[in-house]
């Protein structure tokens, strides 16, 4: 049996006109960290991509952005199209993100991508914005927006350098999106490898740098040191991971833990993969693959967070392990729900 194909996860970034969204996508296209980006921007004629602007190819469908990144700019009609363009291989694109018209009902480009038959793309979450300054008014004008949050694996607090209630606002958010993860961000600003899980060419596996952020330049100075927000904790195991309390420590979870990402090895209730880990909020996904050739079997998991107690999870994660002889053949079901086939139709679950 060969190696599984490797599929592309698809993101979708919802939020309402003004909430930042479209900043928040041009950073990430801007400053990918050496992940190539294929981003799709449905209504196109209601949003202004200063990266295609640049480019020159505002009349066109699909441009090749300087840093490797492409963008495409399709309506509902086109999206499965693009889709299935930008997964191809020679496109070489790590991940995908789907922006979504500032009016656009997610949960309807979240039930398209379940339902997709794709076979090279896989659900990756959805991401919702909103604008901390204007969080009141725009939930007295959308009061649907209650409705989105509480879909939402990750939502952006954009703007909180600009509320004078930041504070409240990050409150209320974390309420109505309960099980999300609750980020707050300033100009839009977060680390690509913080919302979706990239795999370049070389993996990255450790700590992730937030310095890498950041170009210095003149517009800059007001952003100060986003990493500093944040705690990041580094987790390694030679002794495998018993996939049952795996998944009883990913199910209770603290609300500070954004970010989860790596690879679990479960030694002998899987001798034969690992287990790539991906959780944003509610959103987890466990992807199999064939050990690489000479690696001895090895978990290692980054978790990120604010407020998080990295002593307390690193004893939680190590109390996950286990060298038990003999493996409980229905121990692996809790991870396998979270595994999507290649030739399914629609996700595993999207979360906890």
């Amino acid at each position: 049996m060969g190696p599984r194909p490797r599929q592309i996860p698809v993101v979708v970034l919802a939020g309402f006109l003004g909430s930042g969204k479209t900043t928040l996508l041009n950073h990430l296209l801007h400053h990918s960290g050496g992940s190539r980006i294929g981003a799709i921007v449905n209504d196109f004629g209601a949003i202004e991509i200063d990266a295609m602007a640049v480019a020159g190819a505002l009349g066109d469908s699909t441009v090749s952005l300087g840093n490797g990144c492409l963008c495409c700019a399709v309506d509902a009609s086109e999206l499965d199209v693009y889709l299935e363009r930008l997964a191809r291989p020679e496109a070489g694109v790590d991940v995908i993100v789907v922006e979504a018209s500032g009016l656009a009902e997610p949960q309807e480009l979240v039930r398209m991508l379940l339902a997709s038959e794709l076979p090279d793309i896989v659900y990756g979450g959805l991401v919702e914005v909103v604008d901390a300054a204007e969080f009141d008014g725009t939930r007295a004008r959308h009061p649907e927006i209650d409705r989105h949050l509480a879909l939402a694996d990750l939502v952006v607090v954009n703007k909180t350098d600009r509320a004078a209630d930041a504070g409240r606002v990050l409150g209320l958010v974390r309420t109505l999106a309960a099980g999300a993860a609750v980020v707050p961000a300033s100009y839009g600003r977060l680390d690509p490898e913080f919302l979706f899980d990239c795999r370049p060419s070389e993996e990255r596996i450790g700590q992730l740098s937030f310095d890498d952020l950041h170009e210095h330049t003149a517009d800059d100075v007001h952003d100060g040191h986003l990493h500093s927000a944040y705690d990041t904790l580094s987790f390694v195991s030679r002794t495998p991971m018993d996939p049952r309390r795996l998944m009883a420590f990913l199910d209770s979870r603290s609300e500070g833990l954004y970010r989860i990402k790596g690879y679990a090895d479960f030694g002998p209730y899987d001798v034969r993969n690992r287990y790539g880990v991906h959780a944003v909020g509610r959103f987890l996904r466990f992807e199999p693959e064939p050990w690489p050739g000479g690696d001895a079997p090895l978990t290692q998991l980054v978790l990120i967070g604010a407020g998080i107690d990295t002593r307390a999870l690193a004893k939680e994660l190590e109390a996950c392990a286990s060298d038990a002889p003999h493996a409980d053949e229905f121990g692996m079901w809790g991870v396998l729900r979270y595994v999507r086939e290649p030739d399914e139709q629609g996700s595993a679950e999207p979360g906890p």
